[in-house]
């Protein structure tokens, strides 16, 4: 058996099947991890959600902030922009099938010395802490009460994380990390920063270059900065090469760091 680590697809179903035809991917024998946002900005995202859906036990995902965004979408929460590209799945006849489905993903999936999250843990949080933080807005994101999560999530306040936190805040600021973060300072001040890290603003650094943090004890698997490209480093495999943009879809076979890639399609 073999695992395959994938960086954001982002609805590019021709680059993500020939990426598994690369790695003669196997349902019955292997399996794959997905960093997240799997819809929007690509063309395909309403066949990509069935397909992935269809491969069963052999996926595991956590959700990135399209996936997010999608499902708020779905809900009348947030609007579609010109950018966006989930038409498909808005107006799909089995959509609420596939967003009961989607809303029952989680935000991180640990297993060995394996974390996978979408995008960053903020320096001061532990292996440990970071998937129990996760695992407070799974339990809400899979109940009833996933609406007003939502809601808040796209029209509340965004604080700064602290363990202070309580109520919708506090799963707001965990998912904005979780699913946002890519720069911080070493008190673990997130900054909206998407572009190539060597330019990010004074006083901040990549989540992963913030000295002494407390997350080192486990290979960290993510995504999420384009800008960033495929990074790799003893505990942290960084795995968005920025398909969507024209370049390309990223696997890594996780028991030898084994990199495959195809090309996406023409930058839009």
């Amino acid at each position: 058996m073999a695992i395959y680590a994938i960086g954001d697809i982002q609805g590019c179903l021709a680059p993500f099947k020939r990426l598994l035809d690369q790695i003669s991917f196997d349902p019955r024998t292997d399996q794959l991890w997905l960093v997240g946002d799997l819809v929007n900005r690509g063309p395909d995202s309403l066949t990509l959600l069935r397909f992935v859906r269809s491969l069963g036990d052999a996926v595991r995902i956590v959700l990135g902030n399209h996936d997010l965004f999608l499902l708020a979408t779905t809900e009348g929460i947030a609007t579609v922009r010109h950018k966006d590209t989930i038409h498909d799945v808005l107006e799909a006849k089995d959509r609420c099938e596939l967003m009961a489905w989607l809303r029952r993903q989680p935000l991180h999936y640990r297993e060995g010395s394996f974390l996978m999250i979408h995008a960053g843990l903020l320096p001061q949080w532990t292996i440990d802490e970071s998937a129990g933080f996760a695992r407070e807005v799974e339990a809400v994101l899979a109940g009833p009460d996933y609406r007003t999560f939502l809601h808040s999530l796209f029209h509340g306040p965004t604080p700064q994380w602290d363990s202070s936190l309580t109520g919708s805040e506090r799963l707001v600021s965990i998912t904005r990390v979780l699913t946002r973060l890519r720069t911080c300072t070493p008190a673990g001040e997130m900054s909206g920063f998407s572009g190539p890290p060597e330019q990010a603003p004074a006083g901040y650094l990549p989540w992963f270059r913030i000295p002494n943090r407390k997350n080192v004890d486990a290979t960290v698997i993510c995504g999420h900065w384009a800008a960033l490209g495929l990074h790799i480093e003893p505990n942290l495999l960084a795995i968005d090469s920025g398909c969507v943009w024209g370049r390309q879809l990223t696997a890594i076979r996780l028991e030898d760091r084994a990199v495959f890639q195809v090309e996406g399609p023409p930058s839009r």
